[in-house]
């Protein structure tokens, strides 16, 4: 058993390493309660974005659902949908994310493992079948390939009638988080923001209520980082997105308003709920001041929130379901939009049915029995809460400064920054925990021993790999190849000129292209990224 420091020796302070007092007090509360609180649904929205919250409206359940096939996934969404849930999530296996399809050489044995294997259009409209697109939001974990993912939502939503005026949900769609944390690209930077841009006018006009991009900060934390960083990156990031959709000659005002985030909620319950109070209130302030949005939509920092990966243990899982019920309601105080809750066998396996059911049960507790929904901003005026989310702020600057210093963003990310203090800060929690400074129940103390795992694990039957790559198969030999040729073509010599890409992918995508085909043909015009090693 690990040796833990007496309670008068230790160290306290949160997750991030912030030093916490004894006591808070109104001396410790430096701020301007007009302009620095306000009013819920008001600048500069740290109260939250909407003036009733969860009084008027409940955040969005999500359970981020993906194994295996198509078919095999819409059995989940329906299971899950039929349980209460109120928004779909999608999680791609690994050569999706990676933009290969299934029958390369890359893909065996990962075909459907880690989420659902989408080669084409034929696997899209499988997914979502019997689900009417107009009546459910959508959340889709893809990047790299993003824009092919989300040609093939649109053209599924076409093909089953639906206007894509009516279409809700979002695309996470966050390069720059992958070059500093998750590694899933493709290609550099720069023809990386252009799909990103092209998707911003796109959608601005034809896809209106579609978030075109979840800034993602809950990659950043599980690769590591402090809450502190997960704020300044992940916000950092954001900017980026606005100033590149700026230098893309668009109104900033056209697509900040659809612009998302994605948050992590981990187990230092006030230092999460400072975060996204900080994090609405440093926003609010750099699309006023600094980008001049007008429209206050553009103001708004609304955020979907996935509770703590990283923070699952495979010793005693059950503990994981109060792990996970600690961290949604830290979101929930929070003030988050969207939330999934992450089932407690997560850290061994794709959850099972049972598992995820427990997992979606937690947030409906939390919404219809703990009373914490009755009241907007419960934690408003707590000393030691608006002191966090103050100190937060001014650390989250420092950041910013340190980015501006490097030359912006991308320069950061091809200098190693972002990557270094990530490593830097995993470290220092790992040391932590062996050193006995962290406690991390039943791992390094309250340990059983000879601990077995008698737990139900969802496993992927190898044949899953096997019939996804004879559909495949299938799709090419019957489709009109003259036809995919033809629109290959049209998107390769519109990536070698300045069109917006979209519409040509999805022409790709109505022909019944594959994915791994379409980026093929951007590979040969754009190139593909090698990172440079940081040691």
């Amino acid at each position: 058993m690990t040796q833990k420091p007496l309670r008068e020796n230790r160290k306290f302070v949160t997750v991030s390493g912030v030093p916490i007092k004894e006591l808070y007090g109104p001396a410790d509360v430096n701020i301007d309660v007009e302009q620095d609180l306000g009013q819920p649904g008001e600048y500069p929205f740290t109260r939250g974005v909407q003036k009733n919250m969860y009084r008027g409206r409940l955040w969005t359940m999500r359970q981020f659902s993906g194994f295996a096939t198509a078919k095999e996934t819409n059995e989940r969404y329906r299971f899950l949908l039929d349980n209460g849930q109120t928004g779909l999530s999608v999680a791609f296996d690994m050569p999706t994310l990676m933009g290969y399809d299934s029958d390369h050489s890359f893909s065996e044995g990962e075909v459907g493992r880690c989420g659902v294997a989408i080669d084409s259009l034929a696997d899209m409209e499988r997914l979502f079948e019997g689900i009417p697109l107009d009546q459910v939001s959508t959340s889709m974990t893809i990047n790299g390939p993003a824009a092919v993912i989300w040609a093939m939502y649109l053209v599924a939503a076409e093909k089953q009638g639906v206007s894509l005026k009516d279409l809700r949900g979002t695309i996470q769609n966050d390069i720059l988080k992958e070059y500093i944390a998750q590694k899933a690209w493709i290609f550099p930077p720069k023809p990386h923001m252009r799909l990103i841009t092209d998707i911003f006018a796109f959608a601005s006009k034809e896809v209106p209520q579609w978030n075109t991009v979840s800034i993602s900060g809950y990659h950043i934390r599980e690769a590591g980082s402090t809450a502190v960083q997960e704020l300044a990156f992940t916000l950092a990031d954001g900017f980026a997105y606005v100033e590149a959709g700026i230098e893309a000659g668009l109104d900033v005002d056209e697509f900040a308003p659809r612009l998302s985030f994605f948050f992590n909620s981990h187990m230092d319950f006030f230092e999460e709920i400072a975060k996204y109070r900080a994090a609405r209130r440093i926003w609010a302030r750099y699309m006023k001041e600094k980008y001049k949005a007008k429209d206050p939509r553009s103001w708004k920092l609304r955020f979907h929130t996935q509770t703590a990966g990283c923070s699952l243990t495979g010793q005693q899982p059950e503990n994981n379901i109060v792990r996970t019920a600690l961290e949604a309601l830290a979101a929930v105080l929070g003030g988050t939009q969207s939330l999934h809750t992450n089932s407690m066998d997560e850290v061994l396996a794709l959850p099972t049915e049972k598992a995820v059911k427990i997992a979606l049960r937690t947030q409906q507790i939390i919404a219809y029995e703990s009373g914490v929904v009755n009241t907007i901003d419960p934690l408003a005026g707590s000393y030691f809460v608006e002191a966090l989310t103050k100190q937060m702020e001014e650390e989250a600057e420092a950041y910013f400064r340190q980015i501006e210093e490097r030359g912006g963003v991308l320069a950061a990310i091809e200098q190693g920054f972002f990557q270094q203090e990530l490593a830097d800060a995993a470290y220092n929690y790992q040391k932590a925990i062996e050193t006995g400074e962290r406690i991390i129940v039943g791992v390094n103390d309250f340990v059983e021993e000879n601990e077995t795992l008698d737990i139900e694990i969802l496993k992927i039957d190898p044949q899953i790999e096997i019939e996804q790559v004879k559909n495949l198969t299938q799709l090419k030999e019957s489709r009109d190849n003259r036809q995919v040729a033809a629109t290959l073509q049209a998107l390769k010599e519109g990536a070698e000129g300045t069109a917006n890409l979209i519409p040509l992918i999805m022409d790709c995508v109505r022909a019944y292209a594959t994915l791994g085909e379409i980026v093929d043909v951007m590979k040969e015009v754009f190139g593909v990224y090698r990172e440079r090693p940081v040691f």
